[in-house]
């Protein structure tokens, strides 16, 4: 896999898993429903997820634009 090619899907995970994140706190926020408990259930698996998000969250800082002005 060429590095670019590898750089980009890395990219996409990182985007995935931070709409999920955002999709997820949402739908906290809203209703009280954590998406993520009700489909993984066990609690290893639901920090995991959590601990991915987190990470995807750090790694997507590279793609805000901050303007200088």
């Amino acid at each position: 896999m060429a590095k670019k090619s590898k750089a980009k899907l890395i990219d996409t995970i990182v985007m995935v898993l931070v709409i999920v994140g955002a999709i997820n706190w949402g739908l906290v926020g809203l209703f009280g429903w954590d998406l993520v408990k009700l489909i993984f259930r066990l609690d290893i698996l639901i920090r995991i997820v959590y601990v991915l998000v987190g990470i995807a969250g750090v790694m997507a800082i590279k793609h805000l634009k901050v303007s200088t002005k």
